[in-house]
């Protein structure tokens, strides 16, 4: 195992130690780790689903695949209409499933959409994506989490680098490296408007963060996240070692990333906005326990907790 430290990060209190179950520590140590992945990265094989054994090579190596068209242009119509429609609904806007932006009050994201729509109910149980989240991860897999990020025209801001995992696993309990997210373009994300941008590679290494969990850390996070997110010699490291990539594309494209890659995307300052659907598949043997960080649950629209049920009989 490698580990290297980072330079120059401020002393930070240290309010708990790591738990004897935690295998990737992190926001505990006044110091950046960077250390191995000790998770595998692919869990299925090339006959357990539509993907072929490059494709897999592929996401082994890279920990993303991109498809330019995976669904249909009536089924992706569908969807960007009913984001639109939840979009303009006050009600929705003042749930406390809905995350408004800072500074101009716009809708950023709306959480658990599988559950409030019928529509992104079809859509998080439609067999092509099911089946290559089932074929990545080995197993059945139920919903972790569902939302809609809306970057709209001129003011939609961005989302800091981050792993997923780091999050998850820190403030929801996720055990392993063993889920995998889904972005769903309803609009074209081109490389003006602040798309998703990748480190292929990066989910090889767990970078741990400095930064106690604040309690209801998500309140804050969801809008702009300060705490755990790499430090700036972390991230210029993960780049020089691995690059960074944007896999664009029109309205339609589908683009599966592993959830321990580190990733972001910039603001969108032009006037083409830039709406996706964000599924989060886990593995049904993968359950959340108790979060590593110590503190209560966040809650359930952000992580699942409760409902296991594997998704696709649809």
């Amino acid at each position: 195992m490698t580990s290297m430290t980072g330079m120059g990060v401020a002393a930070t209190p240290i309010h708990a130690q790591p738990r004897g179950d935690d295998r990737y520590p992190s926001r505990f140590d006044a110091q950046v780790h960077i250390t191995d992945r000790l998770d595998p990265v692919l869990y299925g094989s090339p006959d357990e689903g539509p993907l072929s054994a490059s494709q897999l090579h592929f996401y082994l190596d890279n920990g993303y695949l991109n498809f330019d068209e995976l669904l249909s242009a009536a089924e992706i119509q569908a969807c960007l209409d009913e984001v639109q429609k939840l979009h303009s609904d006050d009600a929705v806007k003042a749930s406390d499933r809905a995350v408004i932006e800072p500074g101009s009050g716009e809708l950023r994201s709306l959480f658990e959409v599988h559950r409030s729509s019928a529509v992104l109910h079809r859509l998080a149980n439609h067999p092509k994506l099911v089946g290559i989240a089932r074929q990545l991860l080995g197993s059945e897999v139920y919903i972790h989490q569902s939302r809609v990020n809306y970057k709209g025209g001129f003011r939609g801001k961005e989302f800091y680098w981050h792993s997923d995992f780091e999050t998850w696993h820190v403030e929801d309990g996720m055990p392993a490296m063993r889920a995998v997210s889904c972005s769903i373009a309803l609009t074209a994300n081109t490389p003006y408007n602040g798309p998703l941008m990748l480190m292929p590679g990066s989910h090889q290494r767990h970078v741990s963060c400095v930064g106690a969990t604040p309690e209801d850390h998500y309140k804050q996070s969801l809008r702009q996240q300060d705490v755990g997110v790499p430090d700036d010699d972390s991230l210029t490291r993960l780049v020089q070692d691995f690059g960074i990539t944007a896999p664009t594309g029109l309205a339609g494209a589908v683009t599966f990333f592993e959830c321990n890659v580190m990733h972001g995307s910039s603001s969108n300052i032009t006037p083409l906005p830039r709406s996706n659907v964000f599924l989060v598949f886990n593995s049904v043997h993968n359950t959340l326990v108790p979060p590593f960080c110590g503190l209560p649950p966040r809650p359930n629209f952000i992580a699942e907790r409760r409902d296991f049920t594997p998704v696709g009989a649809l």
